[in-house]
């Protein structure tokens, strides 16, 4: 029995409701890490997956051929290559008509400046700039600051009563006719570029390459 005056030992302290194993506490905060990295992992697959690069991105720097069977008259279409836009427009009659009156407000009209491979037709092509007149292929790169122009071919409209159609750049204004010529008073200095090209078959255009292989490492004086 003790003695009253003896010191009666202090109770245990009783553990706070919220107060957490710290050993448990580590392993939680451990598995919830490893089982959100997992979580992130099998999510982040469909995504990873889908930055790989096609078939079409790998083969951009190579020749591509291009169907223009189903083009329709006054239709343009957009490619990659080289990851630069090419264009090939299948122009209309109206269309051709105009440009041999282009002349006096074009800067280049007759092609002198190097925007178009050594090994193009010449002759007429100087108005065309195209193998066949009927379809035309460009790279569509304003020569100015690289903009892409818009393709306007509608004569008149928010351009004024001198414009006939082509192409117009919005960043700065510069315009081009039907064959890629640059008018007069436009900031861009040359014409848009004819990349190399040809016909693989009476269907089939391959742009980046002349025929045998000539011309694939073509670059213009300005894109």
């Amino acid at each position: 029995m003790k003695h009253p005056s003896e010191p009666v030992p202090a109770a245990a302290p009783e553990t706070a409701p919220d107060a957490v194993d710290q050993s448990r506490r580590r392993f939680l905060i451990s598995a919830t890490t490893v089982l959100g990295a997992v979580g992130v992992a099998s999510a982040a697959v469909p995504f990873i997956g889908s930055m790989n690069p096609s078939r079409k991105a790998v083969a951009a720097g190579s020749p591509v051929d291009i169907d223009i069977s189903k083009i329709k008259p006054a239709e343009l279409i957009t490619v990659l290559w080289r990851h630069k836009p090419a264009w090939v427009l299948r122009r209309t009659s109206e269309q051709l008509s105009i440009l041999p009156g282009m002349d006096p407000v074009l800067k280049d009209p007759h092609n002198r400046q190097p925007q178009q491979p050594p090994g193009m037709p010449t002759g007429v092509y100087q108005y065309w700039r195209s193998i066949q007149k009927e379809y035309l292929v460009l790279i569509g790169i304003c020569t100015h600051l690289g903009c892409i122009p818009d393709y306007v071919p509608q004569p008149g409209g928010s351009l004024g009563p001198s414009w006939k159609g082509g192409f117009h750049c919005p960043c700065h204004g510069s315009m081009y006719d039907f064959a890629g010529r640059v008018l007069v008073g436009s900031p861009a200095p040359l014409n848009l570029p004819v990349p190399p090209y040809y016909y693989l078959k009476p269907t089939v255009i391959r742009v980046g390459a002349l025929k045998g292989g000539k011309e694939e490492n073509w670059t213009p004086a300005i894109w």
